[in-house]
């Protein structure tokens, strides 16, 4: 359904009515991957942290996994938090310096990873349910990037 009859309103320009309907459908994929998450206790942004540390393959300071989220959140200690007593990550003091954490991704996140990998109807709900073809996902990445600057 376009974006207008969706919303029921008009747009005053194209370059409006882009820009609400990517806001809106960035909401509807973030809604569609949270419903997903939820089989597997845990948030998108948990998701996120897990996949940044699979990536690091080693500790990581928490500071450099706030820069890398999609979503910046004042809560990723928390997030991290709930992801140790899930026993998916750990975490250590700097010796150095007791302020400074560093987390890493144990067996059982990257098993979690693994699960979530494999699952095609995840995978699915990241490529907008094959509404669209690699080559116009190509193009529209690289329209985002484009707005992005």
């Amino acid at each position: 359904m376009e974006i207008g009859e969706e919303i029921k309103t008009k747009f005053k320009s194209s370059q409006q009515k882009a820009m609400i309907n990517v806001r809106f459908t960035s909401n509807w994929m973030a809604q569609k991957q949270s419903n997903y998450m939820l089989k597997h206790d845990i948030s998108m942004a948990q998701f996120n942290i897990l996949r940044i540390l699979r990536g690091a393959k080693d500790f990581l300071n928490v500071n450099t996994i706030k820069d890398r989220m999609i979503e910046k959140s004042p809560n990723t200690t928390r997030l991290m938090d709930k992801l140790i007593e899930k026993e998916l990550i750990e975490r250590v003091r700097c010796e150095e310096d007791r302020r400074v954490v560093y987390v890493k991704i144990v067996n059982k996140g990257l098993n979690l990873l693994s699960v979530i990998d494999a699952d095609c109807t995840f995978e699915h709900l990241i490529l907008m349910e094959n509404r669209i073809t690699s080559e116009e996902a190509e193009i529209l990445s690289a329209l985002l990037d484009k707005i992005r600057g």
